[in-house]
């Protein structure tokens, strides 16, 4: 791996411990916002593939679409998709749960502590596949 790539993964690592940590803390309230809760575990997930993506050197758009980051990554380890299946339930809390709508609905917390799950298991994975480079 090229040298210069580290401080960037480290970053986008970084920014995605720090929306799972907001996500957990909102999570400890008594009657938290779970649309917040729901937006930073997407976050997570999705900063943490793009960290796996430039541990890779591997370029992508500007994208909150989970799905399109884990196709990009099976290009460099084909059973990402496989590890990471469930976790597209994140991806409508990139942009829908975060902006009011005509349909709006209140999250259940139980979606919520759902998402906060699924954003650690794409960490899991993530880091298990870049090793201690990843820390």
């Amino acid at each position: 791996m090229n040298d210069n790539r580290i401080p960037v993964v480290h970053a986008w690592f970084r920014k995605a411990e720090n929306d799972l940590i907001t996500a957990e803390h909102t999570l400890s309230m008594v009657n938290p916002p779970c649309d917040t809760i729901c937006f930073h575990a997407q976050q997570c997930a999705e900063k943490y593939r793009k960290g796996f993506l430039a541990f890779h050197a591997v370029e992508f758009p500007r994208t909150h679409d989970l799905e399109d980051l884990v196709s990009l990554g099976a290009s460099v380890d084909p059973s990402l998709p496989d590890a990471l299946t469930g976790v597209e339930l994140l991806s409508g809390y990139g942009v829908e749960a975060r902006y009011p709508s005509e349909v709006y609905y209140d999250i259940p917390r139980s979606d919520a502590e759902d998402a906060v799950v699924l954003a650690k298991k794409v960490r899991a994975e993530i880091l298990l596949r870049v090793g201690d480079l990843g820390r």
